[in-house]
């Protein structure tokens, strides 16, 4: 029973990356402001500055491998009605799938973000100005985008939890006493 409850809350989570997953993804790249500065029509899109189109790229790799997870939650849920089968192995890799998604979309949402910081507040030693006094609804779309990004790696992190607990629950517990050989060791001492 314990195991069909984890898998409704890791269902519910996943639902949950996914959905902000999508929405990191289509505000990022459907994203673009075009103006007019000095009598020349500019647009600013996401592959001006790499880190957004990146993040974009990643946070949909990220939402599909969240829907095929929820699939499978689905068809255990509902579909299979048994246990999820035990496999170390399957396991492991389910774990390490997880962490390494969770990774890709921190890092890119971090390096997104230090970009975004740059459009905002402009180099001056490098003679970069300021892009966010110009085209405002672009940036302030991005900075919706990266909102949505950072709470789905925070997401993915208890997915990551429950992945792990799933994972280290197949091994033994080891017997936290100590055993009476250790106490004669320290006895002789």
């Amino acid at each position: 029973m314990e195991n069909k409850a984890l898998l409704k809350s890791e269902g519910l989570i996943r639902a949950l990356c996914f959905v902000l997953s999508c929405i990191t993804a289509l505000v990022m790249c459907l994203n673009a402001q075009t103006k007019t500065v000095f009598f020349v029509q500019n647009k600013a899109t996401p592959k001006d500055i790499h880190a957004l189109w990146i993040l974009g790229m990643v946070a949909s790799a990220a939402a599909a491998y969240h829907l095929l997870h929820l699939f499978k939650c689905f068809y255990f849920q509902f579909v299979a009605r048994k246990l999820i089968p035990s496999n170390k192995s399957i396991a492991w890799f389910c774990f390490l799938l997880d962490q390494g998604v969770t990774y890709v979309l921190f890092s890119a949402t971090m390096a997104a973000l230090q970009g975004s910081l740059i459009a905002v507040t402009g180099v001056g030693s490098f003679q970069w100005s300021k892009v966010c006094n110009i085209y405002t609804r672009f940036c302030v779309q991005v900075g919706g985008s990266l909102i949505c990004g950072i709470a789905a790696s925070l997401a993915m992190a208890v997915v990551s939890s429950l992945s792990a607990y799933r994972l280290f629950r197949l091994y033994p517990s080891v017997a936290r006493s100590a055993s009476p050989r250790r106490w004669r060791c320290w006895a002789l001492l």
